[in-house]
């Protein structure tokens, strides 16, 4: 993951504002590692710490239109980009990386592309003709992305809040699925799929579909030049991601460069149930496996910097963050730099205990449309800045859009215990 920050509309532009950027941009530098880049133009600012996972050797950020009037800065991975470059061969475009369609898909479609887009992230684009800009964020919010608004009356936007408490006077996490336009003044929502109404629906339950979306969701998602693995507690929702990983790694470009034997992760105190459930797994899978192990005072000792990281005080998720944020280190010594998670499938199909307790099909249902909606706040930024913490990115093959969408079209009934 990396880190982006964006300032519109500064009083101050002198050297001492540039200045002050790149000191904010540095505390997003776990985040992006890997290269730091910035763009100052007029009154804005366009700051990039980059972690480089497609195309390390070129793509570093912003990135930019083929004459640099249309610059861009993104946090994310987009899965659909080479199918989108060949809809934008009469553009030139400068680098492999995945993000670099976001900047010619703007010049093709103004506003109105994001909905193209299949990936997690969140970006800011400025275009320097009329000193306009925009900034998403995908569907679920997968990638972190705050607002900010400054005493100046400037605009800003981060990927983390550590990025803007000091100079803005108040600021809100952006919400998944919105764009905000300068042109428009204000956000408006971009993914408007059927589930968001939280209607139930009445489609019968089709195994092959499912599956087959659930493994384009993960096959998509071993787009990397870097090595990678799979985070693995031995539940069925990460054993899933695991073995599906397992059965098409062979055949992904990821092979030819880092070998087709998948690697797993596990983390847990001494003879924690989860250690042994994940060791069963990557045993029958025969993944080349990694376990982990940390004291309950290693817990507590890291939890002032977990809570630093992942920027909550919420009980629940910090408990979460706190073991997957010392994995996250012990990954990143070992030269991996992506991991594939198995979270959001207990909020698409109720697999938390409570469901079992839904007095009907409805309640069921918009329960799960809620938790959805909710991710953003718990389980994906524990994700996401758990591992960012340490310069490692989190994909989550069951937040993908089109298998979220087939999932919550079955009918809930299929869903609930019978």
């Amino acid at each position: 993951m990396c880190g982006i920050l964006a300032v519109f509309g500064c009083i101050d532009n002198s050297q001492a504002k540039r200045s002050r950027i790149i000191e904010l941009s540095r505390r997003l530098r776990h985040r992006g590692p890997d290269w730091s880049g910035l763009h100052c133009h007029g009154n804005c600012y366009l700051a990039h710490q980059r972690l480089a996972i497609v195309d390390p050797a070129s793509g570093d950020q912003p990135l930019y239109n083929e004459d640099k009037t249309v610059i861009v800065t993104v946090n994310g991975e987009i899965y659909n980009h080479k199918q989108l470059r060949e809809k934008l061969k009469s553009h030139q475009f400068r680098t492999g990386s995945d993000c670099e369609v976001i900047a010619h898909l703007y010049e093709e479609h103004g506003e109105e592309f994001v909905d193209m887009l299949d990936g997690m992230f969140s970006f800011v684009l400025l275009d320097t003709k009329d000193n306009s800009y925009i900034a998403a964020r995908d569907a679920i919010g997968i990638t972190p992305l705050y607002m900010g608004w400054g005493l100046d009356g400037s605009i800003w936007f981060a990927s983390e809040m550590k990025a803007l408490s000091d100079d803005c006077e108040r600021f809100i996490s952006f919400p998944p699925g919105h764009i905000y336009s300068s042109k428009q003044g204000g956000l408006r929502r971009w993914y408007n799929p059927p589930w968001f109404l939280e209607q139930t629906p009445s489609s019968s339950y089709d195994p092959i579909v499912l599956r087959k979306a659930f493994e384009k969701a993960v096959f998509k998602r071993l787009m990397t030049d870097v090595p990678f693995g799979v985070l693995l507690s031995g539940g069925l929702d990460s054993s899933l991601v695991a073995a599906v990983a397992c059965r098409y790694l062979a055949e992904s470009e990821a092979a030819c460069q880092w070998g087709s034997q998948l690697h797993t992760f596990c983390i847990g105190l001494e003879s924690s149930p989860d250690l042994k459930a994940a060791r069963e797994v990557a045993d029958y899978l025969g993944t080349r496996h990694h376990e982990f192990h940390f004291t309950v005072q290693e817990g507590i000792d890291a939890l002032e910097e977990v809570i630093y990281h992942i920027e909550t005080y919420d009980v629940t998720t910090i408990r979460a963050s706190t073991p997957m944020f010392l994995m996250s280190r012990k990954i990143k010594s070992l030269g991996v730099k992506m991991v594939l998670s198995g979270e959001g499938s207990d909020e698409i199909f109720g697999g938390y205990l409570y469901f079992h307790k839904a007095p009907n099909k409805e309640e069921f249902h918009q329960e799960t449309c809620q938790k959805i909606k909710a991710l953003h706040l718990y389980d994906c930024l524990r994700a996401n800045k758990s591992t960012s913490a340490w310069g490692v990115e989190a994909r989550v093959p069951f937040l993908d859009k089109e298998f979220i969408n087939i999932a919550m079209a079955i009918d809930p009934e299929w869903k609930m215990c019978m």
